[in-house]
């Protein structure tokens, strides 16, 4: 099913699997629309009820016949992500020194510490009222 978002104008599609997902919803909780959500704008577009229901009229026979071959094919679920590097062998691999836009190498100790805004303002304010 094509709708056009009511707010960015752009045409988006409905699956299958979503309108019905959308119709048992409205069903069960006694809803008069869907609200689709926008691919590039977010925001919700209402769906008459009506109007997906002209689309799937016999929605009840496809909603078992869903859940049937589900039940048929179960899904697997999705490997957990490998974990990630441990920290200490990242802070081993970073070089001591990094290069500045000079190009001259500098220590991490050497580092100037940066000065937090507040204090900056301060003395810039301190450098005027002395002037």
């Amino acid at each position: 099913m094509n709708i056009r978002c009511s707010f960015c104008q752009i045409p988006f599609a409905i699956g299958r699997n979503e309108m019905l997902a959308a119709l048992q919803h409205m069903e069960a909780e006694k809803l008069n629309h869907y609200d689709a959500q926008c691919p590039r704008c977010r925001r919700a577009t209402p769906v008459i009820r009506q109007k997906l229901e002209m689309t799937m009229p016999n929605w009840r026979d496809a909603l078992k016949e869903l859940e049937k071959e589900m039940k048929a094919n179960p899904q697997q679920e999705a490997p957990l992500p490998k974990p990630e590097a441990d920290p200490v062998t990242e802070a081993e691999s970073k070089p001591e020194h990094h290069r500045t836009r000079a190009g001259k190498a500098v220590k991490e100790e050497e580092k100037p510490q940066a000065k937090s805004k507040a204090a900056t303002a301060k003395a810039k304010t301190a450098t005027k009222k002395s002037k």
